[in-house]
């Protein structure tokens, strides 16, 4: 896709829950300095302690068409049906030669296991990488057998050669007294339409990726988890101008914002961002080789909270929930499960939502520019939004009122250069989100959940051409992805972590003065991966490379005892966490 250590103690959670002081050691094995292939600073899931009961969903299966690979889920057979943890590990490799990057997706009785895309080889590297996602909270999925499928779809002909191979299994871990069981969804609903499991693709602003159902009637909370993957003439949305200035400055029309919007009954119910993700084809593929952008290849869901609206999904009546992605361009392909918690006490709860700000608010920016009459000069965009969402529930332990206040903010410079010799853009964008829910019990507050989102984006694409007619594209790209979280319970925060993940990239190509292609230099490549939290946890690692291949590697520095070490049941890659593992609520 070619484009112009570790502190030894244990926790006593509000008196409710106690855990053993089991950590993870995090390093890897050897260093990969040297090694053209893949490699990443992400952390792995962390792992409870005992053998995991091993389901295998496929083996090195073939992608090399357009079909799907269908498969047979049975669960874990003496392993019980609650369990500590539940992880889901997938390896793919591609073969050596010509291909594109390819997106890929797993799934089981129409919800999503993974999402992400593909390395693309080049004719003297045969790549292959190792992904992992945190399932425990889809434990209900795996309680019942059912069919899936993996989706990765691949051309293979005389030009496009590259084989894709793959593996995929989960990893049951049994809930032991050192590791408990955490309290998780009852029900896992995904919102597509196939009953196996596929994507849906969203051409624009109206279309929807959504179904109509009908809850248990004791519903007390919901999440929706929420993937909103760029893809074709949407897969650079980020460098995109407003219809009136695209020809102006040679770029894709349609504006650059884009922001995924949940509704209920056609009532906004709440917002999830949208991350900048690059492929290992875009804009220059050397910029990604060996080192990808963030969650290139895993990506990462958004998890929108939905209990305001608890009480109105309880009232036995079919509700629609739906997702749409505000600026689509044709298009983006979206995946979305719904997460639901009961009253296991009562049969039948009751309730509405009692005030929502952000059904006032639609997801218009405002857009200004500075650009002369050659397109040289500014374009920006920007958005903020202040919403809460507030409702009650009557359950068998009181009235349950519920709250989400969040501010949601986009704010993006677009600055271009354009002359006889020089075409240069700039994009310096980012995309956050501060929020907070609550649930409360008469004036107490028994539940606050604190985030703090931020998607730092900065392009600088640098073509000069000379007297000669060659020209050269130079290209910078800096990607972050920012979290902080704390969990609190009556008024003491009980566990905080934090995510940052950032990688620079930068390359050069070269044409000659008939356009073809001649080489490239200054390829060089840096990720830094830290995570924290108030236990005492530490993840750090880092990767450099230069040339397409590994040169720094560092694990463990600035960690106590310069080591990695994460509890079991962290969630150090900034995948979604209510803190339910923490305190059993």
């Amino acid at each position: 896709m070619l484009r112009m250590g570790m502190l030894s103690r244990c926790l006593a959670v509000a008196g409710l829950t106690w855990f053993a002081c089991t950590t993870y050691a995090a390093d890897s094995g050897g260093s990969p300095v040297g090694s053209t292939n893949v490699t990443t600073a992400d952390p792995a899931v962390p792992r409870p302690p005992g053998q995991p009961c091993v389901v295998q969903l496929f083996a090195d299966d073939t992608f090399d068409d357009f079909g799907t690979r269908p498969y047979s889920y049975a669960p874990p057979a003496g392993c019980g049906t609650h369990w500590a943890k539940v992880v889901l590990e997938a390896d793919f490799s591609v073969t050596a030669g010509r291909q594109f990057d390819r997106t890929g997706s797993l799934w089981l009785n129409g919800v999503n296991l993974y999402f992400g895309t593909t390395e693309e080889p080049s004719s003297t590297v045969a790549p292959s990488w190792h992904v992992e996602r945190d399932l425990t909270d889809y434990s209900a999925l795996f309680r019942t057998a059912g069919q899936g499928q993996a989706i990765l779809w691949n051309l293979v002909n005389g030009t496009y050669t590259g084989v894709i191979h793959g593996s995929a299994r989960l990893l049951f871990y049994p809930a032991t007294a050192r590791a408990p069981a955490p309290h998780v969804p009852d029900d896992v609903i995904s919102l597509g339409s196939d009953a196996v499991g596929s994507t849906t693709e969203l051409d624009n602003s109206g279309s929807t990726l959504s179904k109509t159902l009908s809850l248990p009637r004791n519903v007390e909370r919901a999440y929706l988890d929420v993937f909103a993957q760029s893809q074709n003439a949407d897969e650079f949305w980020y460098t995109c101008v407003p219809d009136q200035y695209a020809g102006q400055v040679y770029e894709c029309g349609g504006g650059n914002f884009r922001e995924a919007e949940v509704s209920i009954d056609g009532q906004p119910a709440g917002v999830a961002p949208v991350y900048p993700w690059i492929y290992t084809g875009g804009i220059d593929p050397y910029l990604w080789r060996p080192v990808t952008g963030v969650q290139t290849l895993n990506f990462m869901p958004y998890r929108v909270d939905l209990s305001p609206f608890a009480g109105v999904l309880s009232d036995g009546a079919p509700h629609t929930v739906a997702v749409s992605v505000q600026g689509a361009n044709n298009y983006f392909s979206a995946a979305a499960t719904l997460l639901v918690y009961q009253d296991h006490h009562a049969r039948q709860v009751t309730g509405q939502v009692t005030r929502n700000t952000l059904a006032g608010q639609p997801p218009v920016p405002a857009v200004a520019s500075t650009l002369d009459g050659s397109g040289n000069g500014d374009i920006t965009t920007t958005l903020s939004r202040h919403f809460v969402i507030e409702g009650y529930v009557d359950t068998s332990h009181g009235r349950v009122r519920n709250s989400v206040e969040q501010t949601v903010g986009f704010a993006d410079t677009q600055s271009f250069t354009i002359d006889a010799a020089t075409y240069r853009q700039v994009t310096d964008q980012l995309t956050s989100m501060d929020g907070v829910s609550r649930s409360r019990v008469g004036h107490h507050v028994t539940r606050e959940y604190r985030q703090q989102l931020r998607y730092p984006f900065h392009l600088d694409y640098n073509q000069q051409a000379a007297a000669d007619g060659s020209m050269t594209a130079a290209t910078i790209v800096q990607q972050g992805y920012q979290l902080r979280r704390a969990r609190r319970f009556g008024g003491f925060t009980l566990y905080a972590d934090q995510v940052d993940n950032t990688v620079n990239s930068a390359d050069t190509l070269d044409f000659d003065a008939g356009g073809h292609f001649t080489g490239h230099s200054g390829q060089a490549s840096t990720q830094s991966f830290a995570w924290r939290d108030t236990l005492g946890g530490c993840y750090r690692a880092d990767v450099g490379s230069a040339a397409g291949a590994v040169t720094s590697w560092s694990s463990g520095q600035g960690c106590p005892g310069g080591q990695n070490g994460v509890y079991w049941f962290s969630h150090p890659d900034g995948s979604p966490d209510q803190g339910d593992a923490l305190s059993g609520w």
